[in-house]
């Protein structure tokens, strides 16, 4: 009974976030949280630490900064699954201000004080495509698309980074240079593809690490190396963990997105329990991902908060997968400490644009119902709600 009314409540909380149709995402809300967004940044930006983003030669950002603080210091944190722009969501990138790129639910990622979500695909126009049955690549108009849709952090810690071999990574590494939005888990050696992205949000320091545990040709070839670029590899357990520890050295708050899991599998793998608990004891505040094409369980792993797969957001063509259309927000509340205090969910599902539209009504209530069921081989703990 307990669960049912939080349920709801969590529901009626979200149901004015998720209200507007695919055409009307409110863009003055989503200009008004960037606008903000931007003032605290610069607000805070004298309580950066120098060097400590996720590319170390850049100063630390305080993008995910927005308002005053809160009387008890907490933040938010939202998080959503993979994006591409390719097959049917490239128009995506042609759309014009005052609608967003990911449609509606933008608002629901500004709304937060920090954001983060994984785009799953090389940003280059060369190169020729890897011994893969899927090839993805993109423009580097994705990373403003993200930006202008509420996104703070971005990881390209992922199996399809490097689709277009050398001169593909290299434009993928062009595109991170004068990226507009700080991404994480890919770079020019190990040491820049581990390190964390550090902000500032509302006075509390927040780490943002990205690896990929996938088992595929990118993690074998592209895995980065101490002079070689690549991604940051989740199967080198002990590079991630001290990456890990490494980043709580520097912030409270540490958040690992990995991309992980079987694909079509609503329950995780040995590797993923197996990763989550070193993790965990490692510091992480919460350890989230993707990869799967379908929802997994969330919920809590003793202190830290564990999301086993977002499934897909912004997706660019159809799945033979069971729920593969399902996907949703996931917000977490965060104290100063990066003690993990409260978790909504904001539901939608993709539409056949391949745009994530926000769920309301019966819909929602089924959708967060079958969410929770998730948990149910997971070995989590119900996350505590949100307060509304």
């Amino acid at each position: 009974m307990r669960r049912a009314a939080a349920a709801v409540a969590l529901l009626l909380g979200l149901i004015p976030v998720a209200a507007c149709g695919p055409d009307d995402p409110d863009p003055a809300a989503v200009k008004a949280a960037k606008e903000a967004k931007a003032a605290s940044a610069a607000a805070d930006a004298a309580k950066a630490s120098p060097g400590a983003s996720g590319t170390p030669d850049d100063p630390a950002s305080t993008d995910g900064a927005a308002g005053a603080p809160r009387p008890d210091g907490s933040i938010t944190v939202a998080f959503a699954g993979d994006v591409h722009f390719e097959g049917r969501t490239e128009a995506r990138l042609a759309v014009k201000a005052p609608e967003t790129a990911l449609g509606p639910i933008a608002r629901t990622l500004s709304a937060a004080d920090l954001s983060v979500l994984n785009l799953e695909t090389a940003i280059t126009d060369r190169g020729a495509p890897e011994a893969k049955t899927y090839t993805f690549r993109t423009s580097p108009k994705a990373l403003t698309a993200l930006k202008d849709s509420g996104v703070d952090v971005v990881s390209l810690a992922n199996n399809h980074a490097v689709d277009f071999g050398a001169d593909g990574l290299a434009d993928t590494l062009a595109a991170k240079a004068s990226s507009p939005v700080p991404i994480v888990g890919f770079g020019r050696n190990s040491q820049e593809a581990y390190a964390p992205y550090v902000s500032t949000v509302r006075g509390v320091k927040v780490a943002v690490v990205a690896a990929s545990q996938v088992e595929d040709l990118t993690n074998q070839k592209w895995r980065a190396g101490a002079s070689k670029p690549g991604i940051a590899s989740a199967l080198d357990a002990t590079a991630l963990v001290k990456a890990v520890q490494a980043a709580k050295q520097q912030a409270p708050v540490v958040l690992v997105y990995l991309h992980w899991g079987d694909e079509g599998k609503a329950c995780p793998t040995t590797a993923q329990t197996t990763i989550a608990r070193k993790l965990a004891t490692a510091g992480a505040t919460a350890v989230v991902g993707t990869h799967a094409h379908t929802m997994l369980g969330s919920g809590m792993l003793g202190n830290t908060y564990v999301g086993y797969g977002f499934g897909n957001f912004l997706w660019y063509g159809t799945s033979n997968y069971a729920n593969s259309n399902e996907t949703g927000v996931t917000t977490l509340t965060v104290t100063p400490a990066g003690k993990v205090v409260g978790e909504a969910f904001a539901p939608a599902t993709i539409d056949d644009t391949g745009v994530p539209v926000p769920q309301t009504g019966a819909a929602a209530t089924a959708a967060l119902k079958r969410r929770d069921g998730l948990r149910g081989c997971t070995g989590l703990t119900p996350a505590p709600a949100a307060a509304r």
